[in-house]
């Protein structure tokens, strides 16, 4: 027992000692290795590879804890990757093993930026501009321009962002800071004249690729912008923010399996990213997995949930979830903070219809159902609340215009106020303030002012030439006008900087109502090319193509829709009622009216789709039926007396498809005259 009891002491004694040598080894410095790590490091950095920097700035700190250099690269790559905690401690580090304050100054006035500190680092700043080091004063001013921007100071951050690009011509980093600048001021024909400058100067630079990105994004469409992002990710695979805006691109563009793996890579660099959170929880919703959704959004935090995207999305799962207060609560404040949100208005009406609140429903919807182009869902919400207030004769006036299968001209939304008050309200605003102006205008047109209006409108595009707000300005007016034609350059100059799904309609709607049709199709196939996945967009290029006869890729963009938003919408079951009639799919055709028929029997589109189907599969009697019924609901509308002609004449009742083909050739908006002239000819 005593010869164990050694034997155990000298092998506990051994293994003191090699933990001891361990712990040594461990902890001594490498002067070499960090030197070598820290030449890597800079490589890294000046490649724009920020995490390989941050990585090998790590090694070097670990094998020369005393090396203030290794310590200020360490500051530097988590500058470049937009954290500033880190960068401060790796600052404060420096300052204590001996490097001179002087030369953490612009550093430390990035670290306290990125924190949330404008006014701090605008001192440290200062200090910064005040030394001698080119480099240090270049870097002051970028910072300087981000701080005064935080603060709201535009003109001081503007100078500040030129006087780098004079100091620095040559500097990308300098140009990108300017676009990313003027980004953000609004100014998007600048910002893209600036990025491009960068990338000019290198084509390496990431932060100048990810603002080309986001602004190719902007002025052509989602996929344009993919290889921007992807050149940036090759420079650094690992940069959380560019991961991000690469996976928000790819989902809108509809490559939803591709955006879940860049998540996925941000959440390997930033295991809690809120902003990967967030991109999962729309994916989420969209797959109708809404526990998840809702899981994964609360986990995203309150920095996150109570921006204008969270609060949509979490609206719209608790509407899914039967959640009504808790999305009239996230809504209410969405509208507050956007006001003109249709798709907000719409969904907290609906919470509060569920939660009846029909008054106060009704109040929200208001200024979405007084335009001429509200769609049949607003106006059926409206009907509904009125319904439930007891006032039958409003809410059949609503529900009338939501069976309607055409809409007006939209119109702006507008105030009721008098001149004085519109006036003093842009005085008090801004005298360039969108939301201000156009109520303005359209006060001014009522009032017979119309070319005060326009006069008003050309002197805001002038002014701000680069936004494309201001174009869209002058269109709008011209088109309150009735002068489509004349519309249509202000809105090819806000498409040519932004060309988004309101500028497109806009463009389009101006070139139609022009007789520039074929340029109109241009434009919309052009839009679609690079975002796939808009359902306005494609709704709209499936009524163009069914009208043109090319039913087969109506049907695909149709299908594109349902499989997106489900089988609920009437307007959308009879549109693909009619394509695949016309396509030579009876059968197919007859199911899908029917679903639409059972949903909405009230609607005169619906009515008139299933009729059309049930005549063209064979069935004339029950088509006639449903198709005067519709014609009975919507004596007006040219095509659907067209169709009762037509399905009248293949049950060889000649005269009551002659006096209708009569009447549809009579009515405005008809635009198969030389079909019906020959069917009559025919019928004589």
């Amino acid at each position: 027992m005593r010869r164990l009891i050694v034997f155990a002491l000298c092998i506990g004694a051994f293994a003191v000692a090699l933990l001891a040598f361990r712990s040594v080894i461990a902890n001594r410095t490498d002067p070499q290795a960090a030197r070598a790590a820290l030449q890597r490091s800079q490589a890294y950095l000046a490649a724009s590879n920020a995490s390989a920097a941050r990585s090998q700035a790590f090694q070097a700190v670990k094998a020369d804890p005393q090396l203030g250099e290794a310590h200020l690269a360490l500051a530097r790559a988590a500058l470049a990757l937009d954290d500033g905690v880190a960068a401060e401690a790796s600052l404060r580090r420096a300052l204590d093993t001996g490097v001179n304050a002087s030369r953490t100054h612009a550093l430390m006035a990035h670290a306290v930026l990125l924190q949330g500190d404008p006014r701090r680092a605008l001192t440290e700043a200062n200090k910064a501009l005040a030394g001698n080091d080119p480099a240090d004063r270049l870097y002051a001013l970028r910072v300087r321009t981000r701080a005064y921007t935080a603060g709201g100071n535009l003109a001081a951050a503007q100078q500040s962002a030129l006087t780098a690009t004079r100091l620095a011509p040559q500097s990308a980093d300098a140009w990108a800071e300017l676009g990313r600048f003027r980004f953000n001021a609004g100014d998007i024909a600048g910002a893209i004249a600036a990025s491009a400058k960068a990338v000019d100067l290198d084509r390496g630079n990431t932060d100048a690729l990810v603002l080309r990105g986001e602004l190719v994004r902007t002025q052509y469409g989602l996929v344009a912008a993919l290889p921007w992002f992807e050149a940036a990710l090759k420079r650094d695979p690992y940069r959380h923010s560019t991961l991000i805006q690469y996976a928000a691109t790819l989902g809108d563009a509809g490559r939803t399996t591709d955006m879940l793996a860049a998540t996925r890579r941000a959440m390997e660099v930033r295991p809690r990213s809120l902003q990967a959170m967030y991109l999962q929880a729309v994916l989420a919703a969209r797959a109708q997995n809404f526990d998840l959704a809702s899981d994964l959004l609360e986990r995203a935090g309150t920095g996150v949930s109570q921006l204008p995207g969270g609060l949509l999305l979490g609206g719209s799962i608790d509407i899914a979830e039967r959640r009504y207060e808790r999305a009239i609560e996230k809504l209410r404040g969405l509208v507050s903070l956007q006001p003109m949100n249709i798709t907000a208005r719409r969904l907290l009406a609906t919470a509060l219809l569920q939660s009846d609140a029909s008054k106060n429903g009704i109040d929200v919807l208001r200024p979405v159902v007084a335009r001429g182009d509200a769609d049949a869902y607003a106006l059926t919400l409206a009907g509904r609340g009125y319904e439930r207030i007891g006032d039958r004769v409003t809410a059949a006036r609503f529900l009338d215009r939501a069976a309607y299968p055409a809409q007006r001209g939209s119109t702006w939304f507008s105030a009721d106020d008098a001149l004085p008050q519109l006036s003093a309200a842009v005085s008090k605003a801004a005298p360039d303030a969108p939301d201000a102006t156009i109520p303005l205008l359209r006060g001014l047109i009522d009032r017979g002012e119309r070319d005060a209006a326009l006069v008003r409108a050309r002197d805001i595009a002038r002014r701000n030439s680069g936004a494309p707000a201001a174009h869209l300005l002058v269109g709008d007016t011209l088109m309150l006008l009735g002068r489509p034609g004349d519309a249509v350059a202000p809105y090819k100059d806000a498409a040519s900087i932004r060309f988004d799904g309101p500028t497109m309609l806009r463009l389009v709607e101006a070139l139609d109502r022009s007789d520039q049709r074929q340029q109109a199709s241009t434009t919309l196939a052009l839009f679609l090319s690079q975002n796939p996945t808009d359902l306005t967009a494609l709704r709209l290029s499936a009524s163009w193509q069914a009208a043109a006869g090319d039913f087969d890729a109506a049907i695909d963009s149709l299908e594109a829709v349902r499989l997106r938003i489900g089988n609920r919408d009437a307007a959308l079951l009879a549109q693909l009622a009619l394509a695949y009639a016309g396509a030579g799919e009876p059968a197919r055709a007859v199911q899908y009216a029917e679903a639409a028929y059972v949903i909405a029997p009230n609607n005169p589109a619906v009515a008139g789709a299933t009729g059309w189907t049930l005549a063209q599969s064979g069935d004339s009697d029950g088509g006639i039926e449903l198709l005067k019924k519709a014609v009975g609901m919507a004596p007006r509308h040219p095509v659907l007396r067209w169709q009762l002609a037509q399905a009248y004449a293949q049950a060889s009742r000649t005269g009551d498809a002659r006096a209708e083909a009569l009447t549809a050739l009579n009515l405005p908006g008809f635009t198969d005259r030389g079909a019906a002239e020959a069917l009559l000819a025919k019928l004589k």
